[in-house]
C-alpha cells in the first residue's frame, strides 16, 4: 500500500471499529432491531468504501507497475489475483 493513502486508510478503519463497538453496545443494550440493522449496513458501506481505496491503490500502482514492466509472469501474477479477489468476492 502506498504510504500516501496508509493515513487515511487507517483512519477509516478506526472509524469502522468505532461504529462495531457501538454496535455490541446497542446489542448489549438490546436496542430496536432496525437501529442495530441500520448502524450495520452503515458498518458495511463504510468497510467498501476502504475496500475500494486499497483496490484503487493496488490497480495504480502494483498493477499497473506490472502492466508496464517486462517480466510476463508478473503480468499474469496480478492478473490472477485480480480473477481470483473477483470471484470471492461475488460468493
Amino acid at each position: 500500500m502506498q504510504t500516501d493513502i496508509k493515513p487515511k486508510v487507517l483512519n477509516r478503519l478506526s472509524r469502522i471499529e468505532g461504529q462495531v463497538r457501538g454496535l455490541s453496545r446497542m446489542v448489549e443494550e438490546d436496542r430496536y432491531c432496525i437501529d442495530v440493522l441500520t448502524q450495520l449496513q452503515a458498518v458495511r458501506a463504510a468497510l467498501s468504501r476502504v475496500e475500494t481505496e486499497v483496490l484503487k491503490d493496488h490497480m495504480d500502482h502494483c498493477v499497473m507497475g506490472a502492466i508496464a514492466g517486462d517480466d510476463l509472469a508478473d503480468r499474469k501474477a496480478k492478473a490472477t489475483e485480480l480473477i481470483e479477489l473477483l470471484g470471492r468476492a461475488s460468493r
